[in-house]
């Protein structure tokens, strides 16, 4: 990559897809299904292990620095909760070189010669050694680089006190079975990366193993997984409070809008029971004063009329 491209690159990550105004740039959202979450988290294995003997080659979804620029400043305003979708991909990723260990292991089983479970117990004893001195080596040139030569020195030191317990336990070892046994070859896979290693294998291969690009990205890659892993049960557990929350607020509004409407309801029955009350003291006595009048009125004419009845047919029958 040209000096120009690599700037170009570093104001992406910083500025994203709007730094220079370029609108075509733009239609493409982080939040697009096309594109990768798992490397807006940095954490796609496609770039962590590219260089490798087991580069995977380019990511099937979008990569851009510029888009990965503009989700981390909107995801300061809101959770777009794409862990879970880098989750799911290194998980899938990591089951897939899982089981790339066992089919590796299995092989070794059936070309490797067989030993007894005491001797390679012995043997097992070695490769740990074999693992540890190569961790220690690839720290002492990590420490070396940043300049830090005292605890580099350290370290060094510990390296040889696992350099004495490896001699002791290779001795062991070769006590416990024939020297044409002893010198051929045995191979382990390594449970981080599945790479073989040798359980002969010098301090220069195991340096260059464990302090290598391959094993301390899968290092990376299995440490993000269990970080994702934390971070999506954390946010799932608050969702689940949240939601939790918000159902007991909504529960307890409609208890109170059930009080206030059946409360309503017994106190407008109660007005009205006491309007009729009010209405039927406000007709009386006045009220039975008038009906009795006008009860009384309909009875006198009802007689008056009866007699002119009575007289006119008197009248008729002179």
């Amino acid at each position: 990559m040209s000096a120009q491209a690599q700037m170009r690159a570093m104001l992406d990550q910083l500025m994203g897809t709007s730094r220079d105004g370029d609108t075509t740039r733009q239609r493409i959202k982080f939040s697009d299904d096309r594109v990768c979450k798992s490397h807006l988290l940095n954490c796609c294995p496609h770039d962590v292990l590219s260089g490798t003997r087991m580069d995977l080659g380019e990511c099937l979804k979008v990569h851009d620095l510029a888009l990965r620029a503009d989700y981390e400043i909107a995801s300061k305003e809101q959770d777009f909760f794409f862990e879970l979708d880098a989750m799911d991909h290194l998980q899938s990723f990591i089951a897939d070189c899982d089981r790339r260990t066992e089919v590796a292991k299995k092989r070794l089983a059936e070309t490797q010669e067989e030993i007894s479970a005491e001797v390679a117990a012995k043997a097992e004893r070695v490769h740990e050694l074999n693992e540890e001195i190569g961790k220690l080596l690839a720290k002492v040139e990590q420490l070396g680089a940043e300049g830090n030569v005292e605890e580099s020195q350290k370290v060094m030191d510990e390296v040889e006190k696992a350099r004495a317990k490896k001699r002791e336990a290779e001795e062991v070892y070769r006590n416990s079975m024939p020297a044409s046994s002893f010198q051929q070859q045995k191979l382990r896979v390594c449970e981080v990366c599945s790479a073989y290693l040798g359980l002969h294998d010098n301090d220069r291969r195991l340096a260059d193993h464990f302090g290598g690009k391959l094993h301390l990205g899968f290092i990376e890659i299995r440490e993000k997984l269990e970080e994702l892993k934390r971070v999506v049960a954390e946010k799932q557990e608050k969702r689940n409070q949240e939601r939790l929350k918000r159902r007991e607020e909504r529960e307890r509004e409609e208890r109170e809008k059930l009080r206030r409407s059946s409360k309503e309801r017994f106190r407008d029955q109660d007005l009205a029971s006491r309007d009729r009350d009010r209405n039927s003291r406000d007709r009386s006595p006045r009220d039975r004063d008038r009906k009795d009048k006008k009860r009384s009125y309909e009875s006198a004419n009802g007689r008056s009329e009866d007699r002119r009845s009575s007289e006119e047919r008197e009248a008729g029958e002179i």
